[in-house]
């Protein structure tokens, strides 16, 4: 594990859908750690909770019990409006259908996170045009969703999560919607991005995709079956002539 400070720090948490006559629970006292400039693959099949952890990480819900500490401040007790000024400055969301406006430019794209802070408008122009030349985009500005490529609109998500420079950047299937060849070079963004110091945390149930990441955590019916380096990970590919338990 990473030996820089403790950025999350999960206890106990549970969540319990009512669906029908029906309840579901998600997760089941899921104790989670993960420290600042951690690269961290999240995996498991449908309804193994993945998806619930996201949103509860990512404070777009809530857990019934428990507690989810982000930079050391609990969020299970804050109020709505709260959880919404955390999830606008530090956390950053990348998803599998890009979720972008059809009608802006991918500079007004990224910008849109700006709109309701009072950061000034040139100021917010500038910094939506530095996300995206972080990101490899900065000849492509002007360009409306529909005249880029799959792999230019999943940067430009990139991008928007990372104008306000979040403590976590969130990415629900990355490259779900991309081919191999383009989702190569989003995961090598990952990559640069973990190495400029960005805290990263990715649900996926591709396991060359988590790979990439250098830890998978595992989950199965609403738990965490396994938590693990990713070069320690008993379902990583085998490198030519490399044998079960890491022995050539």
């Amino acid at each position: 594990m990473n030996s820089g400070s403790r950025l999350i720090e999960i206890c106990q948490l549970e969540r319990t859908y009512v669906v029908g006559a029906e309840k579901v629970r998600a997760l089941r006292g899921v104790d989670l750690s993960i420290r600042t400039n951690e690269y961290v693959a999240v995996m498991g099949h449908s309804g193994s909770g993945k998806s619930t952890l996201m949103n509860i990480l990512g404070c777009l819900d809530r857990a019934d019990k428990g507690d989810y500490l982000l930079n050391g401040i609990n969020t299970t007790r804050m109020s709505e409006g709260q959880l919404a000024h955390v999830r606008n400055r530090q956390i950053g969301f990348v998803f599998q259908s890009f979720e972008l406006m059809g009608r802006l430019s991918a500079l007004k794209n990224v910008e849109l996170p700006l709109i309701y802070s009072d950061i000034s408008f040139w100021k917010r122009r500038r910094m939506a045009r530095e996300a995206l030349e972080r990101v490899g985009l900065g000849e492509r500005i002007h360009h409306k969703p529909n005249q880029l490529s799959g792999g230019e609109k999943q940067r430009v998500a990139v991008a928007r999560a990372l104008v306000n420079q979040p403590s976590l950047l969130l990415a629900d299937e990355p490259t779900g919607n991309l081919d191999t060849a383009t989702s190569d070079g989003i995961m090598l963004l990952f990559e640069k991005l973990y190495r400029e110091g960005q805290t990263i945390i990715m649900v996926t149930h591709e396991v060359d995709i988590a790979v990439r990441a250098r830890r998978i955590v595992r989950m199965r019916d609403g738990q965490i079956i396994s938590d693990l380096p990713t070069e320690k990970d008993p379902a990583r590919p085998l490198r030519d002539g490399e044998q079960i338990g890491g022995e050539r």
